[in-house]
């Protein structure tokens, strides 16, 4: 389990919709405006089901995205916060890998490019 399991630090927003060994898939839901306490992610797929505006902080970092409806992104392990910047919900599956695919956190913040 990760120190800073999200559906535990910030469960008005993530839930578990089904895991086993290997993966866990998580969703996320916010409102404009809405932010999230620092929580751990291994590295995940996530899927937008909504388009949407965030900012994430890491230590004294901060990085904006924009994502379209519809995008499948890859998210390194990473440990962050983040706010709803935007004028849109936020609505999201997140597919963690488990064991040495999960990776462990690192410097990134953010999806990454293709």
């Amino acid at each position: 389990m990760l120190a800073d399991d999200p559906t535990l630090t910030n469960p008005d927003h993530y839930r578990t919709l089904w895991e086993n060994d290997f993966v866990r898939v998580l969703e996320y839901v916010d409102e404009p405006g809405d932010r999230t306490t620092p929580h751990d992610h291994p590295n995940t797929v996530m899927v937008t089901l909504t388009s949407f505006s965030r900012r994430l902080f890491a230590g004294d970092r901060a990085f904006d995205t924009q994502l379209d409806s519809g995008q499948a992104v890859w998210i390194p392990a990473q440990r962050h916060s983040g706010e709803n910047t935007g004028d849109t919900p936020t609505h999201s599956i997140l597919i963690e890998l488990k064991g040495a695919a999960g990776g462990h956190g690192g410097e990134a913040l953010g999806p990454t490019p293709q």
